[in-house]
């Protein structure tokens, strides 16, 4: 209800605006129904534009390589990404704040629950029609990072929203992600870590 009501009061160009800024470059028709995630959008932008909200409203272009070095360790090369103000860290903070109820209370609790995850995370899982794709896009004060399962052809789906939802097929491989990033210990993650408020 609150997506269409937003939708209603701003329109669907003022969404591609903002999906533009949180890096999102696919097609994207401006439609009313894009409010309920009618576009075919990449992994690798859904995960570009959730980390808008833990980077303070900044949208952080996603690089693959950020230097190169010989075998003796001397830096050959280095390279930095393209960074540009999205959103308000206020609003960025506002959405982490919401979103953490995804996972406190909501849809995406599994993680709390089941895989024992104690530091502030936010999230949202994401169901298509017929039970197609299901998705977690999760992210901690330091890492960001989403899951999609699904079928390249549109007539794969589960039976179900209780095998085919976002919570069932999605989330549980990003909580076992996150579980290993935590154990390593040499990642500068912690269950510590908290979301900063502006």
């Amino acid at each position: 209800n609150i997506s269409a009501y937003l939708m209603k009061q701003y329109g669907p160009e003022a969404m591609v605006e903002m999906m533009r800024k949180m890096g999102v470059g696919c097609y994207l028709d401006p439609v009313n129904s894009l409010c309920v995630g009618a576009a075919d959008i990449s992994v690798f932008d859904m995960v570009a534009a959730y980390n808008t909200f833990p980077s303070k409203g900044v949208y952080v272009e996603p690089i693959f390589v950020t230097r190169i070095e010989d075998n003796m360790g001397n830096v050959l090369a280095t390279f930095s990404t393209t960074r540009k103000e999205a959103v308000s860290d206020r609003t960025a903070y506002l959405m982490a704040n919401l979103m953490q109820g995804v996972v406190n209370g909501g849809t995406g609790y599994a993680l709390r629950s089941r895989f024992g995850l104690t530091g502030e995370m936010a999230g949202k899982t994401g169901t298509t029609n017929d039970n197609a794709d299901g998705w977690f896009i999760g992210y901690t004060p330091k890492l960001t990072a989403g899951v999609w399962v699904g079928g390249e052809d549109r007539s794969i789906h589960f039976e179900s929203l209780s095998l085919g939802g976002g919570s069932n097929m999605a989330l549980p491989i990003w909580g076992i992600f996150m579980k290993k990033v935590l154990e390593n210990g040499t990642l500068g993650i912690s269950e510590t870590d908290r979301f900063i408020a502006p």
